[in-house]
């Protein structure tokens, strides 16, 4: 049985290997704003595909960034008419939102975003942290620190994989 992500990523890789050089920062782009991807895993088949790592890391950071962004603010605008226009019932809190909301109230926006590409995909960390109320601002400086410090990190260690192996 194959994995979709696995697909995706090689999906990702054939068609940066397929498209002329100036095209390649844009797939790897495109593929940084696909969740469990993300920006470190974009610059991962940038570099791989034998795109230049500070080219590959900015276009999978900034794809990364400018979905969540779009997630943050179609959130944003979601809970306003919620909350502008009453909600209804309250739902009873699922055992995930219960555990991010734990998470949240023991490390905060900047640690939820630091620490949460290790579990859940920035795009789904923006959206909860935008749901429960942090401002806007707060929670893009977050994310986009976090997209930048992941996809350095990453970018660094394939690098150094890559400068050993040869």
């Amino acid at each position: 049985m194959s994995n979709p992500v696995s697909d995706l990523v090689a999906g990702f890789q054939d068609l940066v290997a397929q498209v002329p050089d100036l095209v390649q920062p844009l797939i790897v782009a495109l593929a940084g704003a696909v969740p469990f991807i993300e920006g470190e895993g974009a610059a991962a088949i940038g570099i791989i595909g034998g795109i230049h790592p500070v080219a590959a890391a900015v276009a999978g950071a900034a794809g990364n960034f400018l979905c969540v962004a779009i997630v943050v603010l179609v959130t944003a605008r979601v809970r306003t008419a919620v909350t502008t226009r009453g909600g209804g019932a309250e739902k009873p809190a699922s055992a995930r939102s219960e555990k991010f909301q734990k998470a949240y109230h023991r490390y905060g926006t900047p640690g939820v975003s630091l620490l949460g590409p290790l579990i859940l995909p920035t795009q789904f960390t923006a959206a909860a942290l935008k749901g429960t109320g942090v401002p806007t601002r707060t929670v893009l400086f977050w994310q986009g620190t976090a997209i930048v410090l992941w996809t350095t990190l990453v970018t660094l260690i394939i690098t150094g994989v890559i400068a050993a192996a040869g």
